[in-house]
């Protein structure tokens, strides 16, 4: 598979995403989580770039290949905590809208809001928004994982 695109976006959007990023990083969940959040929203797209982004940076924030690797099964492992968990089903609940998809139940909300903040929860809303935009915009223009970033 080749990209359609050597670069995709121009420098005001990427200054909008820095802010973006800026806001996610100042929202007070631990860098780990978030990119546990990214990995499975990528899972579930099937976006390489940002799978592979996402292992990289959850890796170098001292995530565990372990969690690493059984993320995309975990509810049927012990190795998340309750929390993690709560942010895992809000995850899969956002990113799931197509086709019927109840979305964000109030039974997921209320888990995620009994383990975050106002300040948290946004701040895992707009990790998993900017996920699904990112994935969009690869899967689109055919980006290849490790390629670019």
């Amino acid at each position: 598979m080749e990209a359609r695109m050597t670069s995709p976006a121009n420098p005001d959007v990427i200054t909008a995403i820095q802010h973006l990023y800026k806001a996610i990083h100042a929202g007070g969940v631990d860098k780990r989580l978030l990119s546990l959040v990214h990995l499975r929203t990528s899972q579930i797209n099937g976006c390489s770039p940002c799978i592979f982004a996402s292992i990289e940076s959850a890796q170098k924030a001292g995530e565990t290949d372990e969690r690493l690797h059984n993320v995309v099964a975990w509810r049927e492992t012990p190795f998340y905590a309750d929390e993690e968990r709560a942010a895992l089903a809000l995850t899969e609940a956002a990113t799931r809208l197509q086709d019927g998809a109840p979305g964000v139940t109030d039974e997921i909300w209320d888990a995620a809001a009994d383990h975050f903040s106002e300040e948290q929860l946004g701040a895992i809303i707009l990790e998993v928004a900017m996920t699904n935009f990112f994935n969009r915009i690869n899967r689109t223009v055919r980006e290849q994982a490790g390629k670019t970033w």
